[in-house]
């Protein structure tokens, strides 16, 4: 019913073949996208460059969100690359000091709390402004949130406040730029088990729980949150921004 061909698509987060990005990015290549991936440093390279490859990305690169040049540097091979812009931009990164991230929201220092924002939420803000005149076309721009935004959690602690101003930023971006047709996303899945995840204590018991909970009994996969990503980034979604979207099985309707 829909597909990708011709589109250039950015996917930033993937870390290994667990991670919600990569389900990203093999669902927007599978459709047609053209599809550039970075990596956050050497280590991870020898991780992410080999599934970059699986699927003829045309440019893998080096991206720390937190460093302006390579940034700028990423954007610059981006328009080399790419002459006619960008289409689709899937954003899936989110950080927080682990002292931080495993006390108690009150506890969380001031410079913990404010690199959690910087690399969670305003590198995606950072992104989309880099994106914006390259997506003369207009564009879909799109990042990862979790239930915990919206609920407590048990566990998630600092990052429930963190993924919520994640979610208002999607809300007030997505009204800044459907004038232009850019539409803005945060796709919501359950609990999945990517490397991120791991550093959230007990979370082997919340993936339990969640299947448990879940209409379906199973927690979301890296596949449906790519093939809904797929969808948001097509045409005929063109019409639909500002939304969180909720891949989790019925998840968050038992809560």
């Amino acid at each position: 019913m829909f597909e990708l061909n011709g589109k250039k698509a950015l996917v930033v987060g993937v870390a290994n073949e667990h991670s919600i990005a990569w389900g990203c990015a093999q669902a927007l290549a599978s459709q047609g996208a053209e599809v550039a991936v970075t990596y956050l440093n050497e280590k991870a390279e020898r991780f992410v460059r080999p599934l970059a490859e699986s699927i003829a990305s045309p440019l893998i690169a080096p991206l720390d969100v937190a460093d302006d040049a390579q940034l700028d540097a990423l954007f610059a091979r981006i328009d080399e690359t790419w002459a006619d812009g960008v289409d689709i931009l899937l954003h899936s990164i989110a950080f927080c000091p682990r002292e931080d991230l495993h006390g108690r929201v009150i506890d969380c220092s001031r410079d913990g709390f404010a690199q959690a924002m910087d690399i969670s939420v305003h590198s995606f803000m950072r992104l989309i402004r880099a994106c914006e005149p390259r997506m003369p076309r207009g564009g879909t721009c799109m990042t990862v949130s979790f239930y915990g935004a919206e609920k407590v959690v048990e566990n998630y602690n600092v990052m429930g406040p963190v993924k919520a101003a994640l979610e208002s930023a999607t809300r007030y971006v997505a009204a800044e730029l459907g004038e232009k047709g850019i539409s803005v996303h945060a796709l919501s899945p359950g609990p999945l088990a990517t490397r991120a995840a791991s550093g959230i204590d007990h979370f082997d018991e919340l993936l339990v729980q969640a299947a448990e909970r879940a209409p379906t009994n199973q927690i979301a996969t890296i596949e449906d949150i790519g093939a809904y990503a797929a969808f948001l980034a097509s045409d005929q979604a063109a019409n639909l921004t500002g939304g969180i979207h909720m891949i989790d099985g019925g998840y968050h309707i038992t809560g």
